[in-house]
């Protein structure tokens, strides 16, 4: 097996050690929030009556409530979070809101090729939709369409670049850069660079916390009642009432229809328990960079930077010029469970402080503020799925696979289309109407999961070659390519 860059050009141990020697185990961006946008709202108490129920908290719900009321000002919306908003990975992502519905060009073509054409254009108004939400609302969330960058790292990559500029220039896609070694590192200062793509117009960057607390207080304003700290442990659809209860352990909301927006976690509805994985990633961030640290490195396009691998690493710059510096290990535990322990990995952080420092190594001597992790909701056909159950009482969307800080907006209005009756562009897709397969349960889950990690990990060790486990999940429709 052959070995790649970040073994090749390893920094010295003492510089990780430097590096991460004053580091939080805390989220940056909840910890970057203004005085008072996180927490404080009240405990569900006593029995309420909505026209909608939303249980989460997150980008999912939250669109869903501020998108509801917009389709109806006169609605009672009630939604009900176990915690606090944003606290779990719509707080704690990398800020990339990417246009892209199917997680990439190439897993869309892998399942709905005839619709690829309408999902691309939904999922490009859908971020302009975004952007544009700012300033309809008031709301600053740092919003940077600054597209994203892919560099090859590795010499067999740099064919993958050509063809996938070849295939966009193909397409008539506008804004699709080709950069050779000497035009990547003019841009962004990497040793490590090979060549580039640069995709100028599908991706933002945003505050992830920033969104959901802004989203959270444009929901109030418009009307919606906001609930935290109160977990909902079932769903009632008792068939003679025509309504669907929301209930907590001492309380309930009746409502005429409800929206499932509990991402990662356990799903109130048994057809969806095998539907999605949690995979737990892991995040460092920098202290702020001097001017002339960001002299050195260069990246004036402030471009969301993830490479090719298939273990690939996700980097961006913050708002006070931080490193985001993140991804590489995705890790799975037997039996979906979930807990907080499983946030606390230091050989992960150790391993991308060494990357880091291969990638930028005329950093050395900076240090990491803040680490954390968190958990992804992985489908099968590693993007959102769709559907409604209890007599279509009750919608839901689930499985973004990494990339649910754009897609969230448009999984709410389908969610409020199909409860609505709506038979529209959005309802007719395919992607919409046919759900991907379930993931086995254990053993089976753990071993083929990890399996597969395993072979990905092969394949970044050996230009990119997928073996026979890799190559038969892909005839299924079940491979993944970063």
């Amino acid at each position: 097996m052959g070995t790649t860059v970040f073994e090749r050009q390893p920094p010295a141990a003492s510089v990780i050690e430097h590096a991460l020697a004053g580091t939080r185990r805390s989220v940056f961006w909840l910890d970057d929030l203004p005085d008072g946008a996180v927490g404080g709202r009240p405990k569900l108490t006593g029995d309420h009556v909505a026209d909608l129920v939303i249980v989460g908290g997150g980008y999912t719900g939250l669109w869903s409530a501020v998108l509801a009321k917009r389709r109806a000002p006169g609605a009672r919306v009630v939604l009900i979070e176990a915690k606090s908003i944003g606290w779990a990975a719509s707080g704690r992502n990398g800020g990339f809101c990417e246009a892209s519905l199917t997680h990439g060009h190439e897993n869309g073509m892998a399942r709905w090729p005839k619709e690829m054409a309408t999902l691309e254009r939904l999922g490009m108004a859908n971020l302009d939709a975004i952007g544009a939400a700012e300033a309809e609302y008031g709301m600053d969330f740092h919003f940077e369409r600054t597209g994203q960058l892919a560099p090859a790292i590795e010499e067999h990559q740099v064919e993958w670049l050509r063809e996938w500029h070849a295939e966009s220039v193909e397409r008539g896609e506008e804004g699709v850069v080709l950069l050779d070694e000497a035009e990547m590192r003019a841009s962004i200062a990497s040793p490590t660079y090979l060549a580039g793509v640069w995709e100028r117009h599908t991706n933002a960057m945003v505050h992830p916390a920033r969104l959901a607390s802004e989203l959270a207080r444009v929901a109030e304003d418009l009307g919606v009642e906001i609930f935290e700290h109160s977990p909902v442990m079932r769903l009632d659809t008792p068939g003679s009432t025509g309504a669907v209860s929301a209930i907590t352990s001492s309380c309930r909301v009746d409502a005429a229809h409800a929206v499932l927006a509990t991402n990662v976690f356990p799903s109130l509805l048994k057809r969806n328990r095998l539907m999605t994985v949690p995979v737990y990633d892991y995040v460092l961030m920098t202290e702020p960079l001097s001017a002339l640290q960001l002299a050195d490195i260069g990246w004036k396009d402030r471009q969301g930077i993830a490479d090719l691998a298939n273990q690939f690493h996700y980097y961006r710059l913050s708002k006070d010029n931080r490193i985001l510096f993140g991804g590489y290990d995705a890790i799975y535990h037997y039996g979906r469970t979930m807990r907080s322990a499983y946030e606390n990995r230091p050989e992960s952080w150790q391993t991308l402080a060494s990357h880091f420092f291969t990638t930028f190594p005329q950093l050395e001597g900076l240090q990491f503020s803040h680490q954390w992790a968190g958990a992804v909701d992985t489908s099968t056909q590693f993007t959102a799925f769709f559907g409604t159950a209890r007599d279509d009482r009750v919608a839901y969307a689930a499985g973004f696979t990494g990339l649910g800080v754009g897609s969230t907006r448009f999984a709410a209005e389908v969610m409020l289309d199909l409860l609505e009756g709506r038979d529209n562009e959005r309802t007719s897709l395919e992607m919409v109407r046919k759900r991907p397969l379930p993931f086995p349960p254990e053993p089976a889950a753990s071993l083929g999961i990890n399996a597969t990690r395993w072979s990905l990990d092969r394949a970044d060790h050996n230009r990119g070659r997928r073996n026979i486990l890799l190559k038969t999940l892909d005839a299924l429709g079940l491979g993944f390519d970063s």
